[in-house]
């Protein structure tokens, strides 16, 4: 079975409140198996947009990334992160 990956980009525009939203996630991620791969650190714009923060989670598979997303647990830290970054993500599977 293929693994599923969430790549998240964000601008964070409050990052005391954040801090809320990294905690509220935690039980989420811990109950869909989620590993990080990157988050935040340096990078390098190779093209087009970027935003200030990027991350790449790893899950079991592609099913279990969507239904983390998709929690009652991770929709409540979503709306906290909703409030205090603007951000695009995506699920998508590996090879």
């Amino acid at each position: 079975m293929a693994k599923g990956y969430w790549i998240a980009r964000v601008d964070v525009r409050d990052p005391e409140r954040y801090k809320d939203y990294v905690a509220a996630a935690k039980p989420a991620f811990e109950k869909y198996g989620a590993t990080f791969l990157a988050r935040g650190g340096p990078f390098q714009k190779l093209e087009g947009q970027v935003r200030a923060r990027n991350v790449v989670i790893e899950f079991p598979s592609m099913q279990a990334a969507i239904d983390c997303y998709n929690s009652p647990e991770y929709q409540i830290a979503a709306a906290i992160r909703q409030e205090v970054a603007d951000a695009e993500m995506v699920v998508v599977e590996g090879v």
